[in-house]
């Protein structure tokens, strides 16, 4: 109230009221009209309590916006919760990756040398059948060779001894090849 009352008198003794051409308190001085109108423009404000009303919804405004603030910085801080999480598990998988990688080269690598291994063992065993198998062709030659050799000396003998034997030399060794016989067998 004393602050309506400082301004009332403020603009009373005001130079630009009284340079208005005659007296101030009159209805046909327009300085007069337009103050008593500011005036009872500014006592309904204040009646309706719009400056109380104005400054609760400024206040409103202003806790709306620190809560909205807050909201915001705690979902900054859950976001970069997150980003560490998701950073840290980004490292992890990348480092079983990693070591997947490696032992998969690990792997390659055995299983390279197990390969060398059976292919070396593969190769001594063919060679070893090929060795066999030149072996038993020798052997199989060899005795072709002696049954041809044995054959052939057979039928030389006999054709020796049958030009060189008689009949009675024949019947004389018959006979002693049965005595043999009884023999051994007896």
């Amino acid at each position: 109230m004393r602050g309506i009352l400082a301004t009332l008198t403020a603009l009373i003794t005001a130079s630009p009221a009284l340079a208005a051409s005659g007296p101030f308190f009159s209805l046909t001085n327009t300085n007069f009209v337009v103050l008593i109108a500011f005036l009872l423009f500014v006592g309904v404000l204040l009646y309706l309590k719009v400056p109380t009303l104005l400054g609760g919804k400024l206040d409103e405004r202003a806790e709306g916006i620190k809560s909205e603030l807050e909201e915001a910085r705690a979902l900054r801080e859950e976001a970069q919760t997150l980003l560490a999480s998701y950073e840290r598990k980004q490292k992890e998988v990348q480092e079983q990756a990693d070591r997947i990688v490696a032992h998969a080269n690990d792997e390659a690598v055995l299983a390279a040398e197990q390969a060398k291994a059976d292919l070396k063992v593969s190769i001594a065993r063919r060679l070893q059948a090929a060795e066999d198998q030149i072996a038993s062709a020798e052997a199989r030659a060899i005795k072709d060779v002696r049954d041809q050799a044995v054959s052939i000396a057979i039928g030389a003998a006999k054709d020796v001894i049958s030009k060189q034997m008689t009949a009675t030399e024949g019947n004389s060794l018959i006979e002693s090849a049965i005595a043999d016989v009884d023999a051994k067998l007896h």
